[in-house]
């Protein structure tokens, strides 16, 4: 039965039980469904064969633990502390921004450019000999990075970010990628481009980033302002600096042609693409997210 505060105080109860008890507390029931998962270590398309067993009581207090937190208005991702982002479960924490599905439409536009950059598919025809070279800017949990490289294997892609606590999400996921990916990714600690070795200045095929794109007035959501990291959403009176910081750093980092995939606000697709064609980038476009919002700006860099 569930305790005051709590759930599943009494002892046997099974999954199924500890579930419907958690459903009321929370009041949703697929937050409750994901707290659940997480803690009895069965996938959602597993979960339901087994809802019958009997709960290990030392899981009962994770399970209060995590509900407990929800409660408070603590985002779900947070919660449970893993968080599937396309062929990746990503492990997530305050120090990063939550992975979302708009970053999963960046990712699979950049994978587009990265395709077309191997076929020759450009002016200039194909590009010289060697591996394929991408930056991630401001990677957070490694979710862009780590992407790319599972993705598109031997593609060589460095993940920066300003923020130690950062990286250090970065780096534990990059050690569940496993041998085939990690050793094609580098983490490097910096702001923006300051990160990278001065020796890869004119060798990226594509430069990839989700910079922060608030502007500092804007209301965000409680769930948002109280707990992501400010530094990874907020950008300047416009939400523009960090965006204008890079398309102006990119081209002396990129090959010729080279690309530039940024994850934008849709009400600044407009200004963006006009800040990057003032700045001398050719084939500006636009891409949709999900949601058929302008969410994607792909430029060229092909002087």
């Amino acid at each position: 039965m569930v305790t005051p505060g709590g759930v599943a105080g009494g002892a046997g109860a099974s999954w199924r039980e500890l579930l419907a008890e958690l459903e009321v507390r929370l009041a949703d029931p697929g937050d409750a469904r994901r707290i659940v998962e997480r803690v009895s270590g069965y996938p959602a398309a597993e979960l339901w064969v087994h809802l019958d067993e009997l709960v290990p009581a030392r899981a009962v207090g994770f399970v209060d633990a995590m509900a407990a937190r929800r409660a408070t208005g603590e985002p779900l991702q947070y919660v449970v502390g893993l968080w599937g982002f396309r062929t990746l479960e990503l492990l997530v924490d305050r120090r990063v921004l939550i992975p979302r599905p708009e970053t999963e439409v960046v990712v699979e536009v950049a994978l587009a450019e990265l395709d077309r950059v191997r076929a020759g598919d450009g002016p200039e025809g194909a590009r010289e000999a060697g591996p394929v070279q991408v930056a991630d800017l401001g990677t957070g949990s490694g979710a862009i990075a780590l992407s790319v490289a599972a993705e598109r294997p031997g593609t060589r892609v460095w993940a920066t970010d300003r923020s130690p606590e950062a990286l250090a999400v970065a780096r534990a996921n990059l050690a569940g990628t496993g041998s085939r990916v990690a050793p094609l990714v580098a983490l490097a600690e910096g702001h923006w481009f300051h990160a990278l070795p001065a020796d890869l200045r004119g060798t990226l095929d594509l430069v990839v980033a989700n910079p922060p794109y608030v502007p500092d007035g804007d209301l965000l959501p409680a769930e948002v302002e109280g707990w992501e990291p400010r530094i990874a959403l907020r950008s300047g009176p416009q939400g523009l600096d960090a965006l204008a910081e890079i398309i102006g750093g990119a081209p002396a980092w990129l090959r010729r042609p080279g690309t530039l995939v940024l994850e934008i606000d849709p009400r600044q697709a407009a200004a963006v693409a006009a800040m990057t064609r003032a700045a001398g980038w050719s084939a500006v476009e636009v891409h949709a997210d999900l949601a058929g919002r302008d969410r994607v700006l792909v430029a060229r860099w092909e002087a």
